[in-house]
């Protein structure tokens, strides 16, 4: 086709217009080879309208059968690969449109009564999150569930806990894993609430007023499983906080993955020799042949930067729009694919990698050193009668007096001690345990192994509210 498109390629609006399409404006328009991936979504929200429709007695039961068998054969060619996509297909709700009128002829054109594209993709568009958001869930659950599986058996290992990345105390490696357990449960929390908002439903506000015809909004709602409707036509077709608040939620829960994901590529260098990544999750170099590279973790933490720069930009095409439906809006949807599809495989291969990943038990322990314990030196004081400020600042002496004789703090002796204070005693040696050391830390929270088992119950009991299956 040469020049403007064919006037027999009828558009769903083009009654008013004399002149054709310029060809490079309807690719820059066409957003049918983002939005096909609606297809079953915007199928069955076209199905619940014929049923409404023919609730509301403007369509015939007959042409209500006729509609619903003809959707159901254009969804089998869409899973079978058989749809062909024609040149004037601008979007999903067009191409479906044209080839149910194709199979049944006018009866399809009355499909769109008091329905407009702009409520008809919003709707669609929540369709399909929510069900994604389900899947989300489910891999999100799965996450969770390696965490607390590898804090259980690992319960025993020790290793060095670190603030301002300096040697702070010593914790289990069960508390490390269980922290991302709680960030990753809250995101889990945070991805129902969204849930909550997507599940309302736009269908039945026309274009920007309303619909004229007695449909049944909350009976279309049930149908197609929404909790509720939205209660305003122009907010309804010009809404895409849902999509916002989603893309938001993506980007928190991929930092928080980044943080997860950086914290064992440190781990995993020679210097910490902490953990090593399985063959199948790490790459080598193309020059040095010794390499051994936790890509793994360091594709999550770079995409983290994509997911969240998917969401600026987005902030940024909403914050111009001026009320209710215009074209900008349709930007959504490429982005709202990317990043489901990019979180999805980030949470997987995090998941992967953390089940199939060895802890090098002998780094953790050598981690260890006594100068972690000089905040144990302060409780010992405390333990005397000594304030706190007072223990601290003490204890903050004999590491001083340590580092002057080049010796650690542990090999002080009694005597060096009582320079210090005279309410060091010989039984100061208790605190070079280092299992003592961690083990009273017994509060709620604590890295003591009843405080972290007590974690894992907790974390158990709430996994138990979501089954694996949804």
């Amino acid at each position: 086709m040469d020049g403007a498109l064919s006037r027999t390629c009828q558009k769903l609006w083009g009654g008013r217009f004399v002149e054709d399409v310029d060809p490079d404006f309807h690719g820059l328009n066409a957003s049918i080879d983002v939005d096909k991936r609606m297809y079953a979504e915007d199928i069955q929200g076209s199905t619940a309208y014929a049923h409404a429709l023919c609730e509301a007695e403007l369509l015939s039961q007959e042409e209500t059968q006729a509609i619903n068998t003809a959707l159901k054969q254009v969804q089998a060619e869409w899973e079978s690969g058989e749809f062909v996509v024609k040149q004037e297909d601008e979007d999903i709700h067009s191409a479906n449109e044209r080839r149910l009128s194709e199979l049944i002829g006018d009866v399809a054109k009355k499909l769109h009564t008091g329905r407009s594209r702009n409520d008809q993709t919003v709707t669609d568009t929540k369709l399909w999150l929510r069900g994604s958001i389900d899947k989300l869930l489910l891999r999100l659950r799965k996450f969770i569930e390696v965490l607390v599986v590898r804090a259980e058996q690992e319960v025993d290992v020790l290793m060095a806990g670190y603030t301002h990345m300096q040697r702070a105390q010593p914790v289990r490696w069960s508390q490390w894993l269980l922290s991302y357990a709680w960030y990753a449960k809250q995101d889990f929390e945070r991805l129902l609430e969204v849930r909550k908002r997507v599940n309302i439903m736009p269908l039945g506000s026309g274009a920007i007023a309303g619909n004229p015809f007695p449909i049944d909004r909350r009976s279309l709602a049930a149908e197609l499983g929404f909790d509720g409707i939205t209660e305003n036509s122009m907010h309804a077709v010009g809404d895409r906080d849902f999509v916002a608040e989603f893309l938001f939620w993506s980007s928190l829960s991929s930092v928080h993955l980044s943080r997860f994901c950086e914290d064992l590529i440190i781990y995993s260098t020679r210097e910490f020799n902490f953990v090593q990544f399985a063959d199948k999750y790490s790459t080598g170099s193309s020059l040095m042949p010794q390499k051994r590279n936790p890509d793994c973790v360091e594709l999550i933490r770079g995409k983290t930067g994509t997911v969240l720069g998917k969401c600026v930009g987005f902030m940024t095409t909403l914050k111009g729009i001026p009320s209710t439906y215009n074209k900008d809006l349709q930007e959504d949807k490429e982005t709202l694919f990317h990043t489901y599809d990019t979180l999805y495989r980030m949470f997987h291969i995090a998941e992967k990698a953390l089940a199939t990943l060895k802890v090098n038990r002998n780094s953790c322990k050598s981690s260890l050193t006594s100068d972690m314990l000089a905040t144990d030196m302060a409780y010992y004081l405390v333990r005397k009668g000594i304030p706190f400020r007072e223990g601290h600042h003490l204890a903050g002496k004999a590491v001083a007096l340590a580092e002057s004789k080049g010796v650690s703090l542990q090999e002080l002796t009694l005597q060096e001690l009582k320079t210090i204070s005279e309410a060091f005693e010989n039984n100061v040696s208790c605190i070079w345990d280092f299992n003592c050391s961690v083990e009273q830390y017994k509060t709620a929270g604590g890295t003591n192994s009843e405080a972290v088992q007590r974690q894992i119950g907790k974390l158990r009991s709430w996994l138990l509210e979501f089954p694996p299956e949804g």
